[in-house]
């Protein structure tokens, strides 16, 4: 039998849906193309349509080139997209349609990064020039609490954090200190060290950000966490995956001398970050839970 409609302060929010002719989520993504990129790419692009019934949501490799059809790169995906925006406002004008043509953005870019990366930014930026769409660039994932919920389940996974701290699990391989790790110079360890804050408090560990990128920098932040005491220490990737040059993460776990978890992937969160991206920049405002109602 159907359940009942929910009314009053405790009836869940209607979900919301994409507007009718909304510009489409294009999601960049960096590194080399491959099968373990795309099926992550997937993942997180279904997570996103899950969440925002009707989402036009793409994928641009930003590593790719406009003869790659099976991986298409950024510039060619946005280029096709304004190309499909000229064909429909054609067609609307043929059929004598009143309607104003739709004068927003032909797509939103979400760049697939948990914390900035100046050089692949600047990528990013001159591929969205280059296809001559009217595509508007957002920000990249984090700093946010849900990444650094993420951390700590991959952290959790691999044992080297108790899944839950309320109810007291004893892993007798949890790290007493946690490594960082980022890819794009001072910009994203700072960034990093904002949700490592977060995760601090969660583990009630120290949490220190280094860059994987420059040389010395893992090694010095292990033998600080040394100094201060740690004695078990855990390399924590601050990084979705496709981003991660290959060797790179095993490189810093010999060089720290510690366990590493692996990277953020295809967790819920970093789908649910790419929508809050592409519904701020279109001012779609995601439904409110009603005053009084269970917190899930």
């Amino acid at each position: 039998m159907p359940r009942p409609r929910q009314s009053g302060r405790h009836r869940r929010p209607e979900p919301a849906v994409a507007p009718v002719g909304a510009p489409a989520l294009v999601l960049a993504v960096a590194g080399t193309p491959g099968s373990a990129t795309r099926a992550l790419s997937d993942e997180v692009v279904s997570i996103a349509r899950s969440e925002l019934p009707g989402l036009d949501a793409r994928i641009g490799y930003v590593d790719s080139d406009d003869t790659n059809h099976e991986f298409p790169s950024l510039q060619a995906v946005l280029a096709y997209a304004a190309e499909e925006r000229a064909i429909r406002e054609e067609r609307a004008r043929a059929a004598g349609s009143q309607e104003p043509p739709y004068d927003g953005p032909v797509a939103v870019v979400v760049p697939l990064l948990a914390g900035p990366d100046s050089a692949l930014l600047r990528r990013i930026r001159q591929a969205v020039i280059d296809s001559r769409a009217a595509a508007e660039l957002t920000d990249v994932l984090g700093p946010h609490p849900l990444l650094a919920e993420a951390l700590h389940v991959r952290l959790s996974e691999a044992g080297l954090a108790r899944a839950d701290r309320a109810r007291l699990f004893t892993v007798t391989t949890a790290a007493d200190g946690i490594i960082l790790a980022s890819v794009g110079g001072d910009d994203a360890v700072q960034a990093a060290g904002i949700t490592g804050m977060l995760l601090a408090a969660r583990l009630a560990v120290p949490v220190m950000a280094a860059a994987l990128d420059q040389e010395g920098a893992i090694a010095a932040t292990a033998e600080e966490l040394r100094s201060a005491g740690a004695t078990q220490l855990a390399l924590a990737p601050y990084l979705v995956g496709p981003e991660l040059g290959e060797g790179l993460l095993d490189d810093a776990a010999k060089e720290a001398d510690c366990p590493a978890a692996e990277a953020l992937g295809a967790y819920p969160a970093i789908g649910k970050l790419a929508l809050s991206k592409y519904m701020a920049a279109l001012g779609i405002t995601p439904p409110q839970q009603p005053t009084g109602a269970p917190q899930r």
